[in-house]
Parts: C-alpha cells; structure tokens; sequence
C-alpha cells in the first residue's frame, strides 16, 4: 500500500506541469512585466539574460546598423518568444524589442528557462515547435524578397500581422502599424506602401473602422501570378 501511494504521488507531480499555466502566470524566476505603447522593452546592445514571452499585445524587433540605419526585422504578438538569444551563449542583444501596443509579458531568467526546457517535456516541445516555425519564417520571407513583388510582399506582411493562419488567433484589428513601418519591413518606400493600401481598400480586402481591418480574400493578392 505505502508503495502505491508513492507511485500515485509521483505521477500527480509529473501531470502537475501545465506549459500554458507556466506562460500565463508569475513564479520562481518569472514574472509578469506590463509595456507601454512605444516603450523599450530591451535594446540592441544590452546584456541578454532573460526571456520574454508574449501574453498579450505586440513587439516590433529592429537592428540599427553602423551607420545609423533602422530595420524592422519581425512583429511578434501574443503566444510568441523573443530574447531567446541567450539560450545559445549570445552575450548581447542583437536588436531593440518596442512595444507597438500595450503589451504584457512573461520575462523569465535564463537559469529558469534552461530548468524547465530540460526538465519539463511539454514546455520544450512547444518552444521547439516556435523555434521551428520562426525558422521557417525566416526562409520565407527572404523568399519573398528575393521572388515577390512589393504589393504581394505587403499583402503577406498583413496578413502575418493578423496571424493568418493560426488557430483561434486571427487578429483582425491590427495594433497601429505606421506605413513607414511597413516599408522597412516590406522593403519599399512609403509612398508605394501608401499606393497599395489605397488599392487594397478599394477592393475591400482592408477596412480603416476603430483599426486597421484584415480581411481574408486579402490571401488572393499573395496567391495570385
């Protein structure tokens, strides 16, 4: 009998562990930080020891080269990691973290972090899983600047923004997004960004009504030759 109480008493331990109820809360070496629009959530250059999980609103990632140049190299939103360079020995920060909307998020310690992606399965499959698809990301969108034109480029980083996509997660109403931040990141100027967004309202695949408005049949623009 006592043998089969600790056998019950170990599995209740290894079911206790819930990934999201980890995300989703404070803890050991974890806590939740809120953001103001437009506030530096970490800064190119700064030492990187913890890291930042999306609970809700949006993070713009950018690099500034040496002569002063700003690109915008992703917009990350809620269920997404970001400063997970210090997993992989990176001393630094390689780019500033802003916040483009009200923003909370999970910072957690790089020792914590560690922990838990070697202790706890559930939790490193799904970071594994967005690492993955971060990747893929990666490949496509140098695809599509190397194959695409500016309007399907832009048409993708919309509907990228709206979470196309993702299950349960489609976010209509976008986080303001200046044209002249869409233009770093579709690689254009802002009078072509400008141009395209006129065109896209026209043909209803975008609505200006409390934000900006995605549409779906928005997808036809990426998918057409």
């Amino acid at each position: 009998m006592p043998l089969k109480a600790s056998n019950s008493s170990k599995a209740d331990r290894l079911k206790a562990f819930n990934a999201q109820n980890f995300l989703d809360s404070a803890g050991l070496a974890r806590k939740v930080t809120e953001f103001d629009k437009k506030e530096t959530i970490f800064s190119q250059g700064d030492p990187c020891g913890n890291v930042f999980y999306i609970q809700k609103g949006g993070v713009r990632l950018s690099v500034v080269n040496e002569s002063g140049k700003e690109a915008v190299v992703a917009v990350l939103g809620p269920g997404d990691f970001l400063g997970e360079g210090c997993l992989a020995g990176q001393p630094l920060r390689m780019g500033t973290a802003t916040a483009i909307a009200p923003t909370t998020a999970l910072v957690i310690e790089k020792k914590e972090m560690t922990r838990v992606l070697h202790a706890e399965h559930e939790f490193s499959d799904r970071f594994i899983s967005f690492m993955l698809a971060r990747n893929i990301r990666i490949e496509e969108d140098l695809v599509d600047q190397l194959f695409n034109s500016s309007e399907k480029r832009l048409a993708r980083t919309l509907l990228l923004l709206a979470r196309y996509g993702k299950e349960d997660k489609l976010q209509r109403v976008l986080p303001k997004v200046s044209q002249e931040m869409l233009a770093e990141m579709v690689g254009t100027t802002r009078s072509r960004v400008n141009f395209f967004m006129n065109k896209f309202r026209k043909l209803g695949f975008i609505k200006y009504n409390g934000g900006l408005q995605i549409d779906n049949s928005l997808l036809s623009v990426v998918l057409h030759d």
